[in-house]
């Protein structure tokens, strides 16, 4: 498990080489890990990242890619358990095509929600945000700094070969990565998160000087602390993500036990790597140069969602104006 077999860096070598278009499907089983010893899981991943990640920075922003999800049985049955196996696809299939916009035209429709979310960015950019502040009745009280050059994506992107594409089917995030060493406070989870094929249920994270140092959850509170220790930027955030409570994935009322999905339901962030393209002017830096300016580097990236109907959030802009951002779980402009 922790040995990189030859066939598999050639693998990693020739996506460096022709900088591939690559399409992700989700399909997995929330509980398919249960029962796993997860610490062999984890010094598995720990020994392989430092040949992993030799690659990754190689391919970073340069190809195309798209997340998109398939029903598998197990996953289809843990949101529909009362039907049977061949129902439960069927519903879950319908679900998917329903939040990810392809029920009617869908060539216009994410046209049409492309603009919506670049729309957006393109005014949390101009605002000159220096923090964010959450606000929830559940008890989130949390306080997260950007960087000076932190920039909000949304929807579609552009690569470094400057071929738009939209990297996630669904999307509804306005995103951007944080400064590393600024967030204070503490967040309630909304929804269970599935980690390595376990779900992480009711749980709080207290952040202090950026840093993730207290936690619990009600269920896999091991799963919660692995999580966040893999390796020093495992504690750290590497996105905030503001997405609105009125949207198809959280109007469908699913929970789908999938981050691609669930993520897209609610306000998130993210602990571990941040993202080189949300800082302006990536282009034409280095990666090196990128995590100097505060973009966190991990092995991991794990979001977890704090959305709610009482979510506030209010931007502290850098001349001294606070402007809001969501009231009530919802886009405030």
């Amino acid at each position: 498990m922790s040995t990189m077999e030859k066939w598999e860096e050639e693998r990693w070598q020739h996506n460096v080489d022709v900088i591939p278009c690559r399409i992700y499907i989700e399909s997995e089983d929330p509980d398919g890990l249960k029962g796993v010893d997860m610490n062999k899981v984890q010094k598995a991943r720990q020994a392989l990242y430092p040949t992993i990640r030799k690659y990754r920075d190689q391919l970073e922003n340069k190809y195309q890619w798209c997340i998109a999800a398939v029903p598998g049985e197990a996953w289809a049955k843990k949101l529909f358990p009362e039907l049977s196996k061949h129902q439960a696809v069927e519903k879950l299939w319908e679900a998917i095509l329903m939040t990810s916009r392809v029920t009617d035209d869908p060539i216009q429709a994410w046209a049409d929600h492309n603009e919506d979310l670049a729309k957006r960015c393109a005014y949390l950019n101009k605002l000159g945000i220096d923090e964010l502040h959450y606000e929830a009745a559940n008890g989130t009280n949390f306080t997260v700094g950007l960087m000076e050059k932190s920039r909000f994506c949304g929807g579609g992107e552009t690569s470094l070969q400057n071929i738009f594409f939209n990297p996630n089917i669904p999307s509804e995030e306005c995103f951007t990565s944080p400064k590393r060493g600024r967030a204070e406070g503490i967040v309630y989870a909304t929804k269970p998160l599935s980690y390595q094929g376990q779900l992480i249920e009711n749980f709080w994270i207290r952040f202090k000087d950026g840093k993730a140092v207290e936690w619990n959850a009600e269920k896999n509170n091991e799963m919660l602390t692995k999580m966040l220790t893999i390796d020093e930027g495992a504690s750290y955030l590497g996105e905030c993500a503001l997405v609105p409570v009125d949207s198809p994935i959280s109007n469908s009322g699913l929970l789908f036990y999938n981050t691609l999905f669930d993520e897209n339901a609610a306000c998130h962030l993210a602990v571990g790597r941040g993202f080189p393209d949300c800082v302006e002017g990536f282009e034409t830096m280095s990666l090196e140069e990128v995590r100097a300016l505060g973009v966190n580097d991990s092995m991991t990236h794990v979001d977890f969602m704090i959305g709610c109907e009482t979510m506030n959030i209010t931007a502290k802009c850098r001349d001294g104006k606070e402007v809001p951002v969501f009231r009530n779980g919802n886009w405030a402009f």
